[in-house]
């Protein structure tokens, strides 16, 4: 199961997501490689968080998160706590210009607002306009989806590919589906119980039951089967040109046939087919989950350092301003070698 630092942000809307409707699925009958090819357009790769697809699933249940157009489009989520103090919260952004983003969030009514702010990339300068750090930056895998399909292959990691070609020679089968709007739906609940006993929190379920229910061809279901009995599952969430990792499950069956490994395999070769650029695969743990860290970056896929979390206080940044000069060094990228 791939889970990021982004939950800091997602779990704050457990409450506020319902379920209203179940809808049946939808299966993709063609083939990926013959399939239509859309027109190619440079458009920039940006986190699920910061996607239009999730900003319609915050839509969904009455939220209503700020764009800034100002700045790319920026998306800022706002949430009351403790039903008086109001919080803005920019998650997984990219923040060429910091300082320019405080002004604009000032401009929009949030000048004594505390705002949460966890760049997509590393940004140490948030400490000279006064933002405290709170988490030290994280690290997550992602996936180039531009190079041909042989070079994908090359790039796999020696013990992953063998994983890969022993589950090709086992006459297991794929299947490819709309996510169903079903919160009952296996792979939830297995999702569900695999959180309780490994102790990680995800989205919430009535999140993803929202993300799917805006955007039901973008939430994609990959299912390997063994005969008639599933055996592995992953769903992957597909926004503006990338796509990212969100629930997986492996039987002990699909553990044994490497069922995982191919399942990632026609994953990465569907997207690529329909010319989606990058495939973030989430948080890499190297201490704490070092198994699924090597699986992860066993396709290829690269760390990339994220901003780590801060927090800004309009009527606080020139108080704070000493005590975030102070913290700078808790938000250099720690140095890790690969699991």
């Amino acid at each position: 199961m791939a889970h990021d630092n982004s939950l800091i942000f997602h779990e704050t809307i457990n409450h506020h997501l319902g379920l209203y409707s179940v809808n049946g699925f939808m299966f993709d009958f063609m083939p990926a490689d013959v399939m239509p090819r859309p027109i190619q357009r440079t458009l920039p790769i940006r986190a699920l968080a910061q996607s239009q697809e999730f900003a319609r699933a915050l839509r969904f249940r009455g939220q209503q998160p700020l764009i800034l157009d100002q700045l790319g489009d920026t998306l800022v989520m706002r949430r009351r706590f403790w039903g008086r103090i109001d919080v803005a919260m920019v998650n997984r952004a990219r923040i060429d210009k910091p300082l320019r983003l405080l002004e604009v969030l000032q401009e929009q009514g949030l000048r004594r607002t505390p705002v949460i702010l966890s760049p997509d990339k590393p940004l140490p300068d948030l400490a000279k306009h006064g933002a405290v750090p709170l988490m030290s930056p994280a690290q997550v895998a992602q996936l180039d989806l531009t190079a041909p399909k042989e070079e994908r292959r090359a790039a796999l990691h020696q013990k992953w590919r063998n994983r890969l070609k022993h589950a090709e020679s086992q006459n297991l089968r794929v299947t490819r589906q709309n996510m169903p709007l079903d919160p009952a739906h296996w792979l939830l609940q297995a999702d569900a119980k695999q959180q309780g006993k490994r102790g990680y929190r995800n989205w919430p379920l009535d999140l993803t039951m929202a993300y799917v229910h805006e955007n039901p061809s973008k939430a994609k279901l990959f299912q390997a089967f063994d005969g008639k009995e599933v055996i592995a599952a992953v769903l992957v969430l597909c926004h503006g040109t990338s796509a990212t990792y969100h629930i997986s499950h492996t039987t002990d069956q699909g553990r044994a046939l490497s069922a995982h490994n191919l399942l990632m395999w026609k994953i990465m070769n569907w997207l690529a087919a329909k010319n989606y650029q990058q495939l973030d695969l989430g948080l890499i743990n190297t201490e704490d989950a070092a198994g699924l860290a090597r699986f992860k970056l066993g396709t290829g896929a690269q760390m990339q350092n994220l901003g780590g979390t801060w927090i800004y206080w309009p009527p606080m940044g020139r108080l704070l301003r000493p005590l975030a000069a102070l913290d700078r060094t808790l938000m250099t990228p720690r140095k890790t070698g690969q699991a």
